[in-house]
């Protein structure tokens, strides 16, 4: 993605884009693109069909710039359109499967432990290895603020469907947060008795 020389303001970038305005769209693009790339790969496991719903997004972004009111920020309804995509997107190709068992984890991580050690990415990647269904309303509500009114809307499903899997998706991440505290106490272990 190249950088424009001459960046827009925020009011020339809405400006423009409700104008249609070529340039205007695409640092539009350049600057939400790669942030918005992130939200979807929190949804799609696929990179190609993040991708495709990223696009499909932005045309969609551009079609509705008129609908924009400046209420919120630009960022949140530009996020609320690629999250709405990527759960059109899932629902299309039943992607979404709500999971029903899961046994609670053997013991709870020490998260004061895990906090020095655990980068950002460290627990994308986790909530990445959820199920669909976990990892789709724990990033509704968890990470993209939604109720479980709200995502019961959205997905289709009852509230308490909504709370049983967040209920679940947690007690999944402590279960791999476990395993990643057991790997990096076994690394650390191994580190110390070679020095």
């Amino acid at each position: 993605m190249s950088l424009s020389v001459n960046r827009m303001s925020d009011e020339e970038l809405i400006s423009g884009c409700r104008r249609r305005n070529a340039r205007a769209q695409q640092q539009l693009y350049e600057r939400f693109a790669p942030k918005m790339y992130a939200v979807c790969c929190r949804y799609l496991t696929n990179r190609a069909d993040a991708e495709d719903v990223l696009v499909t997004a932005f045309t969609k972004i551009f079609e509705r710039f008129g609908q924009y009111r400046g209420d919120g920020s630009l960022e949140g309804w530009i996020r609320r359109i690629v999250v709405n995509e990527a759960l059109t997107f899932l629902r299309r190709n039943r992607s979404m499967f709500l999971e029903t068992d899961l046994e609670e984890a053997g013991h709870k991580p020490d998260y004061r432990q895990l906090a020095d050690r655990l980068e950002e990415e460290d627990l994308l990647r986790l909530i990445s290895q959820l199920p669909a269904g976990y990892r789709m309303v724990f990033n509704l509500y968890a990470i993209e603020g939604y109720s479980h009114q709200e995502i019961a809307e959205q997905l289709g499903i009852s509230e308490n469907t909504s709370k049983s899997q967040l209920s679940r998706a947690r007690v999944y991440l402590q279960r791999m947060l476990a395993e990643y505290e057991d790997v990096t106490n076994i690394k650390s272990a191994r580190h110390e008795s070679a020095t």
